[in-house]
């Protein structure tokens, strides 16, 4: 497999872009300011309450993907994918649980991270 095309869960082993000849940009799906703003925001607060303790960002060819960890040596607690090809059909943005379950998708990623951030709220 050539880079971009791997499971971002897997280890690539230093893996470069394999074909691409020098100087030509590999085009790849990433996060913008904004969306990784949001992202690290509620990362940063799942942080300071001991849940969460790792992360690892991977930009392939398809999809952009944010993995959340409680160790490094584990699997993924969470996925937080951006696949521009699902934009205008179920939401660029999903959230994925360790076995593959696609927990929320949607348009709106502030939306589809809430399945993650369970603030507390008062009630009247």
């Amino acid at each position: 497999m050539s880079f971009g095309e791997t499971d971002p869960s897997q280890s690539r082993g230093g893996a470069s872009a394999g074909g691409n000849s020098p100087g030509v940009p590999v085009q790849q799906v990433t996060f913008e300011r904004r969306e990784l703003d949001r992202i690290l925001n509620l990362y940063g607060r799942k942080v300071a309450a001991g849940e969460w303790r790792d992360y690892a960002i991977d930009f392939l060819k398809d999809r952009a993907v944010f993995s959340v960890f409680r160790r490094a040596s584990e699997m993924p607690l969470f996925r937080i994918e951006k696949n521009p090809k699902l934009a205008r059909k179920q939401g660029a943005y999903s959230v994925i649980a360790p076995g593959g379950m696609v927990m929320r998708r949607g348009h709106e990623l502030d939306r589809v991270l809430r399945v993650l951030d369970k603030s507390l709220s008062i009630v009247t």
